[in-house]
């Protein structure tokens, strides 16, 4: 896993330089929030996660078995209240059979981040 570095722009009211080894990409705040919305928010990033290794995780599979998935579309929202809640609607294209949709459904529950966000997590932070 690589070490990410975020930077503010003392520039603009939210926006941060996200740098992921040699990727660079801005993250902000909705134009709603105040932001300047140049690039995904914290939350839309959190979501794109688990989103992305969904899908990867679900394809990766299908192809190891041999299965006809075409294509797979995952649709994330949150909420934020008592308690965060995340849902995921997961779409398969593909003639597959509802034995193989109902596997691949089960593979998406087993993804690293699901497991990651769904396990305990410990944050140690250190002022440096």
């Amino acid at each position: 896993m690589r070490d990410v570095t975020v930077k503010t722009d003392p520039s603009a009211k939210f926006t941060q330089t996200v740098e992921a080894g040699p990727l660079r990409f801005l993250s902000d705040e909705p134009l709603a929030d105040g932001g300047g919305d140049l690039g995904p928010s914290p939350f839309d990033m959190l979501l794109a996660a688990l989103g992305s290794c969904t899908s990867m995780t679900v394809k990766m599979v299908a192809e190891r078995r041999g299965w006809p998935l075409e294509a797979v579309e995952v649709r994330l929202s949150a909420t934020r209240g008592e308690a965060f809640a995340i849902r995921r609607d997961v779409t398969l294209t593909g003639p597959l059979s509802d034995e193989q949709r109902q596997s691949l459904l089960a593979i998406a529950n087993k993804c690293p981040v699901h497991k990651a966000l769904s396990g305990p997590i410990t944050i140690e932070t250190a002022l440096v």
